[in-house]
């Protein structure tokens, strides 16, 4: 039987060789082809207007739920969750404005990151905030520890970022462990899509058809000289789908009902927002600061440190640049530091992170010009400050940002999905990887979500009276980015293989070598340069 075996793979293996080459039917790009305007290439002026007015008004769908989610918890009334909101907008547009010329320089918009929820919410919830009787007082000092808190996560994060630590860690993943990294990026916000649109159907689902059929068959029935309806999809069907939901509400189809998320008129932020302010630091009193929120907001940093990282390679793809180098995204990591310093104290909340649908929205524009999101960051500033104009954005539903999510946070999972091109997909090495990385980085946060929030008594963190440890173990593993990351990259850098050529290759190693230090391409420069003489202070590491 073996020789019969033998004796076969020797045929098959001469018939192999004699076999004519065939052309590939899917070449491999490093770059991605169709992206019409990338990095350093702007659209026409009115076109970038547009394109960055877009930008911005996805990026208000997470902007206002983080604050919506806490600040009454905290205490706070619709006056102060109008101030919160204006801050957080503040934040956003400056952080965006200075990682556009300081940072990656990639097209990314820096906003809130879901990371800290866990942590500032424990702090919202201890003992000696919720004795508090005055609300607004409870919210004064609830505000003050946070800030306490994020002024230092933001010193760890700066100082992972500038001294090179991020970039030693970057290096250990391979073109094969960013794939379950990137996809998880996108997919890990699934929470963010159909169950926010289930609290709306008839205004969420509308949505979703629309802005599919305006961005992907329109074109076929309008013959136009540019491509409008798909670089322009999430306006057209914002506008539609909310003046939709504008009528519902004006002719009483929500009078009696309990179901505030179909409202234009429930966020309270209209009637909350002042017609002018200017944030400033310190505007709720000194920060305090508290040894159990700060471990976890530490953690919560790594963790939003990791997802940003996806984000960041999914813009280098949607963007038509290199992948980016460890030191650049390194260097994007200092700046996120710096991010989460300046929203400590502006008191927003939260920290930063690059936000995840607008790397999406990249794809679906095929714009990934760096002017297009500072013209954003400029419109982020400019309705903070006119808080009644930008309000009336801020109270779009939820359903209609939520269906709009499931279309980017799917293009952010496909540009993981897009680097398997790079590797051997018929070995049973890349196989395990992997099926193990997603399907423990889908369960495992899965288990913690379902046991933490709902405070069971056999949930493994909550046997151990410590809340710092508790809120640690669930900020790290009810991530799915972080999970998956972890998992591939540890069976990455051992499970065993033949030789370690072969494995470089089946990991796809051998391509991303020459992205793995900045002066090894010559395009980084293009792509990741800080301007004027400031790389002579700030030299790639």
């Amino acid at each position: 039987m073996s020789g019969n075996n033998g004796h076969s793979n020797q045929n098959n293996n001469g018939r192999e060789a004699n076999m004519p080459t065939e052309a590939e039917p899917h070449p491999v790009f490093e770059q991605l082809p169709g992206v019409q305007y990338c990095i350093n290439s702007p659209p026409p002026w009115l076109e970038t207007v547009f394109l960055g007015f877009q930008h911005y008004l996805l990026a208000l769908g997470s902007i206002v739920l983080i604050p919506s989610m806490v600040v009454h918890q905290m205490g706070g009334s619709d006056k102060d969750k109008a101030k919160v909101v204006q801050t957080l907008l503040f934040v956003s547009g400056l952080n965006t404005l200075l990682h556009s010329f300081f940072g990656t320089r990639l097209p990314s918009v820096i906003g809130g990151s879901y990371a800290f929820l866990i942590p500032v919410t424990s702090i919202i919830h201890s003992k000696k905030y919720t004795l508090i009787q005055n609300p607004e007082q409870r919210f004064l000092e609830t505000m003050r520890e946070i800030q306490g808190a994020l002024i230092l996560t933001s010193c760890f994060q700066m100082i992972i970022g500038f001294l090179g630590l991020w970039r030693n860690i970057v290096r250990l993943f391979s073109p094969l462990s960013m794939v379950p990294l990137i996809t998880f990026t996108g997919l890990g916000l699934y929470h963010l899509g159909f169950p926010l649109i289930a609290k709306c159907v008839e205004v969420g689902l509308p949505q979703l058809i629309i802005i599919i059929f305006i961005s992907q068959y329109l074109s076929r029935f309008i013959k136009l000289k540019r491509p409008i309806c798909d670089r322009f999809a999430l306006l057209f069907s914002v506008a539609i789908v909310w003046l939709y939901a504008e009528i519902l509400t004006w002719s009483g189809a929500y009078k009696n009902s309990k179901n505030s998320s179909c409202r234009t008129d429930s966020s309270g932020l209209i009637s909350g927002a002042s017609w002018f302010y200017v944030p400033f630091p310190f505007q709720w009193g000194p920060p305090s600061f508290g040894a159990g929120g700060i471990f976890a907001a530490i953690v919560a940093s790594f963790v939003a440190s990791v997802e940003s990282t996806g984000s960041f390679l999914a813009a280098a793809r949607y963007g038509s640049a290199t992948p980016v180098p460890p030191s650049v995204i390194s260097r994007g990591i200092g700046w996120l530091g710096v991010g989460t310093l300046i929203n400590a104290l502006f008191g927003s909340v939260t920290g930063s992170t690059a936000i995840v649908e607008n790397a999406g929205l990249l794809a679906l524009t095929k714009a990934g010009s760096r002017r297009v999101v500072q013209i954003s960051s400029l419109f982020m500033i400019f309705f903070s400050v006119l808080g009644k104009f930008g309000a009336i954005f801020a109270s779009i539903p939820s359903p209609i940002m939520a269906a709009s999510y499931c279309m980017f946070f799917g293009y952010v999972s496909s540009a993981g999905l897009g680097y398997l091109q790079f590797c051997n997909l018929n070995s049973f090495r890349t196989k395990l990887l992997l099926g193990l990385s997603f399907f423990i980085g889908i369960s495992l946060p899965q288990y913690f979500r379902d046991h933490y929030l709902n405070s069971r008594n056999d949930d493994p963190t909550h046997n151990i009276h410590a809340g710092w440890f508790n809120d640690i173990m669930c900020v790290i593993f009810t991530s799915n980015a972080t999970v998956a990351a972890v998992v591939a990259v540890v069976l990455d850098c051992t499970l065993p293989h033949g030789t370690d050529e072969k494995e470089r290759k089946d990991n796809g190693s051998y391509w991303w070598d020459k992205f793995m230090h900045y002066n090894k391409d010559i395009r980084n420069d293009e792509f990741y340069k800080l301007p004027g003489q400031l790389n002579r202070y700030f030299p790639p590491f």
